[in-house]
């Protein structure tokens, strides 16, 4: 049984992923759209498949669908996220948590008759594991311990779990702080990830003690076969190791004592043992320097250096699952698209395609092997997220429908457009065309840049509060994801063509972009804007600045903005330095200076609109506000910044989420559809999102 999971990295991956964004996207209300178009009002009310496990006899499917909260009308926060199953063979979906609940890692017990899942209810203090029945009953609290549970897997026969939870906060500790004692100790009073086993339903579990495993859990897995666990460590919880430096060792499930140890560097994301408990399998980088996990990897369980399946792709693997313990079914990213492949682990058969590239978009996997049961979450360019199944005939059947009203919603052309780069490097992204488009006439055009840039535009659903998508397709836009030399998706080679060229030749590739579409006769040459997030971000304020005649307005997010001062306030200067960067900052100050947009602020006629959340640990919101500094002493293009409290890298609540989406659309029509000028008003009006909900 192997549970969906999402793939993102370098800048926007540890807390959100930028893809991650796309789960707030929408539009429309339950029961019916307010407008047969996309609108601001309606763009936060969005349902989607965010999680899936399938039950062992591939009958069932535990899945996870969010729920947006009302920007103004529910209690600000998250979306909801709400417990379902599906029956596979009756189509039938039915609600197992649902309403104001926030239920996480749903996954079977291994006889098939329960469902586990990760919440904080009731009077509980932390995040707990609890049972539901299959067969109904209410859910049970089986496991709290005295900090959160971050993850759990169950013994072969399920009488018992391994649960990773940080370390509990010190008694003496905790009694200071009462006292106002409140400092904190940066990098230093860190918690370290711990495992714990446990009997579900045991009540002296809290008194449990750790396994002694050296440095800081990541992931666990149980052994499907004995009493070892997988363990992915680190040599401490910060976020840069977990990146870099994660290693895989099997350890004995009673004692903590060390068994094995895979031989790997760089970056690690799924992990899953073989069904007879023989092999790992892995997605991981290709090397220390690899910037994404996008390789297939298998290794024994005596550890040893693990052999890569996928060498030599042009694509990566996106997901996995174990079919037997000779045979994986794996997602793979080819380009803008994915297929399904079935690998035979010996490397002597070649890959069989199970499902061709094309849509649904698919974001991750899960298996039931005993049944050859198969299913999917993916999303296209007319829906966001769903469940599928794979059909005798190797179809992808969808089977939910989470946002039914979207049949009554007009939604404009999305398609894949190829083109080449001033040096010859093909390129590719995916293109809006207007709602209205009108033959011949020329448009304004939003160019929305993906961060990382280890990551990449697939031809799914591209509608966000971050992501113009339909709703500036709608107003009169066109919308182009670029996906620019260091994207992921086409092999490790292109992935590092950005390396130890930072704004070089990757920003000129936007440039050639908005070009290509121009001589298309589709672009209005004098009105095209840009946003992005993180390195989007980054590609935003370097558009506005060093390219600045070539763009009409910009809206940058939790950008950068000054190479020089994020490599010492951000929590990730290791992964900058070794699979972007290439060099630090001492060994060739004058380099990085130049590429920094502050560098070339002087030059700047673009209005630029910068937003970011106040507690960004990645990149640190001071890169937005040295930008805002250099624009109003050495510019006279208008320049506004936004912050938003209690918000990290990308907004995770509603009505910040709302806010932001106004702003950017508030800003693109005044500087690329309106008369420009002087900034539109700081004030919003937000009572409209009432009547949309």
């Amino acid at each position: 049984m192997s549970a969906f999971r999402v793939v993102g990295g370098g800048c926007w991956t540890a807390a959100l992923g930028f893809l991650m964004a796309l789960l707030g996207a929408g539009v429309g209300r339950a029961g019916g759209a307010e407008s047969s178009v996309w609108t601001p009002a309606t763009v936060a009310s969005l349902r989607a498949v965010t999680e899936i496990a399938m039950s062992p006899d591939g009958r069932q499917i535990a899945h996870l669908v969010s729920q947006p909260r009302k920007p103004g009308v529910d209690d600000d926060g998250e979306a909801w996220s709400e417990l379902w199953v599906l029956d596979a063979r009756t189509g039938v979906q039915r609600p197992f948590i649902t309403g104001k609940v926030s239920v996480e890692k749903p996954d079977w017990t291994p006889d098939g008759q329960g469902i586990a899942f990760l919440a904080k209810r009731g009077d509980d203090k932390f995040k707990s594991l609890y049972l539901i029945p299959l067969d109904g009953g209410e859910a049970r609290l089986a496991v709290s311990l005295k900090s959160d549970i971050r993850a759990y897997s169950f013994s072969p026969d399920g009488g018992r779990v391994a649960l990773l939870a940080g370390e509990p906060e010190d008694d003496a500790v905790k009694k200071l702080k009462e006292k106002g004692f409140k400092q904190e100790i940066f990098e230093e009073d860190w918690r370290y990830g711990r495992v714990w086993v446990a009997k579900p339903f045991d009540t002296l579990a809290t008194n449990q003690t750790a396994l002694s495993v050296t440095g800081s859990v990541r992931q666990v897995r149980w052994s499907p076969v004995d009493d070892r666990l997988a363990l992915s460590v680190t040599p401490t919880p910060s976020v840069d190791d977990g990146l870099m430096r994660q290693r895989v060792v099997v350890v004995d499930a009673r004692s903590g004592a060390e068994q094995a140890v895979v031989d790997h560097s760089g970056k690690l994301e799924a992990l899953e043992w073989s069904p007879d408990g023989s092999q790992l399998a892995m997605i991981a980088g290709e090397d220390l320097h690899d910037p994404s996990a996008g390789r297939l990897m298998v290794v024994s369980s005596a550890g040893g250096k693990p052999r890569d399946l996928t060498a030599g792709w042009l694509s990566d693997a996106v997901g996995f699952g174990w079919r037997d313990a000779g045979r994986l079914w794996v997602v793979v990213g080819q380009g803008v698209l994915t297929s399904i492949q079935e690998i035979d682990v010996t490397g002597r058969q070649a890959p069989k395609v199970l499902s061709e590239p094309g849509h649904p978009v698919v974001t991750g996997l899960s298996v039931a092997a005993a049944s050859d049961g198969l299913a999917v979450v993916g999303s296209a360019p007319g829906h966001p997220a769903e469940i599928f199944t794979r059909e005798a005939d190797g179809r992808l059947r969808r089977r939910t429908d989470s946002n039914p009203w979207l049949a009554g919603v007009r939604l404009a052309r999305q398609e894949v457009v190829r083109h080449r780069a001033r040096d010859g490097v093909e390129l590719e992204g995916i293109l809006i065309r207007p709602l209205e488009e009108v033959a011949g006439a020329k448009v304004p055009l939003i160019l929305s840049v993906h961060g990382g840039p280890e990551s990449h535009v697939s031809d799914g659903w591209l509608t966000s509060y971050s992501l113009p998508g339909q709703v500036a397709s709608a107003r009169g836009f066109a919308v182009f994801y670029p996906n620019y030399r260091g994207s992921t998706g086409r092999g490790v080679a292109f992935s590092k063509l950005g390396q130890a060229d930072a704004a070089g030749k990757e920003f000129d590739d936007l440039v050639d972009a908005v070009d290509h579409l121009v001589g298309l006769g589709l672009v209005d040459r004098a009105k095209v804007g840009v946003t992005g997030g993180s390195y989007g971000g980054y590609a935003t304020a370097w558009c506005s600045t060093k390219f600045s005649e070539r763009f009409a307005a910009g809206v940058m997010f939790v950008g950068i903005s000054d190479k020089i001062s994020k490599v010492g306030t951000t929590d990730i200067p290791d992964e900058e330095f070794l699979v972007h960067a290439r060099k630090r900052p001492w060994e060739d100050w004058q380099f990085l200076l130049e590429r920094s947009p502050i560098f070339h602020a002087g030059q700047s006629r673009t209005p630029l609109l910068i937003l970011h959340g106040a507690d960004d640990p990645r990149v640190h919101p001071g890169q937005s506000k040295e930008l805002y500094r250099h624009l109003k002493l050495r510019s006279q293009a208008p320049v506004r910044l936004v912050l938003y409290p209690g918000e990290g890298h990308g907004n995770r609540k509603a009505a910040a989420r709302y806010d932001y989406h106004l702003r950017m659309l508030q800003w693109f029509e005044r500087y690329l559809l309106g008369t420009g000028g002087e900034m539109p008003s700081r004030i919003l009006e937000y009572d409209a999102v009432k009547s949309a909900n």
